[in-house]
């Protein structure tokens, strides 16, 4: 057994090979209750979904927003990438993309560091 081995667990077999399912390793009760910011990753499917979005931002935590769905639908996806930019101007937050079909969006006092850090 390796690192990741000793660390996770055993590897599950079936047909995610490779895929460990951290869900059960999740402290949903303990640290999470006192943190002061949040991480999420959403997905936008159309523009009426952007409000729910971005209340997550304006409450100060940061979103990791998949836009795969829109992604080639060019007018829609400068209508949301616009907005966006408009509301972290608005609260002081910062806007990134990352990856190909992936955008940071993060509140006031994150700053979305822009070079890829290699190790």
């Amino acid at each position: 057994m390796g690192l990741t081995g000793k660390i996770f667990g055993e590897k599950k077999t079936g047909t995610n090979e490779g895929y460990i399912d951290l869900e059960k390793y999740a402290d949903t009760q303990g640290a999470a209750a006192g943190a002061k910011m949040y991480v999420a990753v959403g997905e936008i499917l159309k523009y009426e979904d952007l409000r729910k979005l971005t209340d997550y931002v304006y409450g100060g935590n940061v979103l990791v927003l998949d836009f795969t769905a829109i992604a080639d639908e060019e007018m829609l996806l400068k209508r949301v990438t616009n907005e966006l930019k408009r509301i972290t101007d608005d609260i002081g937050g910062d806007i990134a993309g990352i990856g190909q079909n992936l955008m940071v969006i993060s509140p006031a006092g994150v700053k979305v560091e822009r070079r890829k850090l290699k190790g």
